[in-house]
């Protein structure tokens, strides 16, 4: 194995230890309860600290157990916090790391989003993003130690970003994540009416209702939506809330949703 991308976020957004972090994703799981229907080929997870978003997290996640042993890759997207460039970037790194064990980067999907002029490889914009890293815990005990394609989203249009998940789309055999939080620093009664809104659009497949506003990784969800409805896929709202239903005060506070596509 060559070059592992290390945890940036365990111990601040989630626990480092790997007993407690599998005993917590396990507990966020079990209250999940699964939903109706076939499993997904896509779904949507905040990516927030677990005691904010890990509950919410557990609704899409939860939805994807029925697919274990079935698929063999993930593919997630998700915004650029701390690094500004163009495009959207894979890594070079061949493995991520979690307390829980390595996830190895599927270098086919690599490679088939390296065709895209828009994607680059570069390990800058994924080593201190927690957008990707926060949901790889949930994966590892869902679906096991399964291939992943990280993408990390900078300055691309929803077009370009719809392009890289098409090219990886694939079959049965590999699903999607996309990572987003809701809307941020509003007041409870705000946020509620904002992140109602943004799920109504969600499951229209309605990306040109969906702004910066309701979704700070708005460019990967409008993407995903604009695909999902090229391919006549079905989006289903799992869960609603945000940081005052947890842990947080309720004068500012951030959305999170959990959405299905099938």
């Amino acid at each position: 194995m060559g070059d592992v991308r290390m945890p940036a976020v365990a111990g601040t957004f989630y626990p480092e230890d790997a007993r407690e972090l599998r005993e917590g994703v396990r507990g966020y799981l079990a209250g999940a309860p699964l939903p109706d229907g076939p499993p997904p080929k896509a779904v949507v997870a905040p990516h927030a600290g677990y005691i904010y978003s890990g509950a919410v997290a557990a609704r899409a996640f939860a939805a994807l157990a029925p697919l274990r042993g079935k698929v063999e890759r993930v593919v997630l997207m998700g915004p650029a916090h701390r690094v500004v460039f163009a495009g959207l970037a894979v890594p070079t790194a061949d493995a991520f790391e979690t307390p829980l064990g390595s996830l190895r980067v599927d270098p086919r999907g690599r490679d088939e989003l390296l065709a895209v002029p828009q994607v680059i490889a570069s390990d800058r914009p994924h080593a201190g993003e927690h957008c990707l890293e926060v949901e790889l815990p949930f994966l590892q005990e869902v679906l096991g130690n399964v291939p992943i394609v990280p993408i990390v989203v900078g300055d691309a249009s929803d077009r370009e970003a719809a392009r890289a998940l098409e090219q990886v789309w694939d079959g049965p055999a590999t699903c999607v994540v996309v990572s987003t939080d809701l809307s941020h620093y509003h007041s409870y009664a705000a946020a509620q009416r904002l992140d109602l809104e943004a799920a109504r659009a969600i499951e229209k497949l309605a990306p040109e209702h969906i702004d910066d506003e309701q979704a700070c990784g708005s460019t990967g969800l409008r993407a995903l939506l604009l695909v999902a409805r090229a391919k006549g896929l079905h989006a289903t709202t799992l869960e609603l809330s945000n940081s005052g239903d947890a842990a947080g005060p309720s004068d500012e506070v951030v959305g999170y949703g959990a959405f299905a596509f099938t």
